[in-house]
């Protein structure tokens, strides 16, 4: 059987499909058998495309940018097919919670994380989706570690 994750965030357009990308090349590194999708707790950005900003910073770090991609709002009947539910934040956390889940944050697996939430690049430039890109990169190994260790 195959371990499902998935990563949610906001409008399921910057964080959480950068997140995806980012686990779904770590899992395939590391050899590990997992699927990785990711939504939005909001439905205001359904149907969209991956920002373009955050398809920018995959691509300067050389990533997939996320073509295909469409944001989905998430709902309670996702959730019990994933075996590790990501929240961005703890508003999203506790959204997920509302839904029945019992999300993971993201930021949790990241030992020098210094804030639970990985920062919103949307209102922000070029720097606000490195340093978001930056926290996600900064958790990947540990997320990949825990499922190693779930798998085993």
């Amino acid at each position: 059987m195959t371990y499902r994750v998935m990563t949610v965030c906001t409008g399921n357009i910057c964080r959480s499909p950068m997140a995806e990308i980012v686990l779904r090349s770590r899992f395939e590194a590391a050899g590990l058998d997992v699927e990785v999708d990711s939504t939005g707790i909001s439905d205001e950005e359904h149907g969209n495309p991956v920002d373009p900003r955050a398809r920018a910073v995959l691509a300067r770090h050389g990533y997939p940018t996320g073509d295909g991609h469409h944001a989905r709002q998430v709902s309670a009947a996702d959730l019990p097919s994933r075996d590790l539910v990501l929240a961005m934040t703890s508003q999203h956390f506790r959204a997920l919670s509302l839904l029945g889940a019992e999300p993971a944050m993201f930021r949790s697996f990241d030992p020098t994380a210094d804030a639970p939430d990985v920062d919103d690049p949307w209102y922000g430039g070029p720097d606000d989706f490195e340093r978001c890109l930056a926290e996600i990169e900064a958790a990947a190994d540990g997320i990949v570690e825990h499922v190693r260790a779930e798998l085993a």
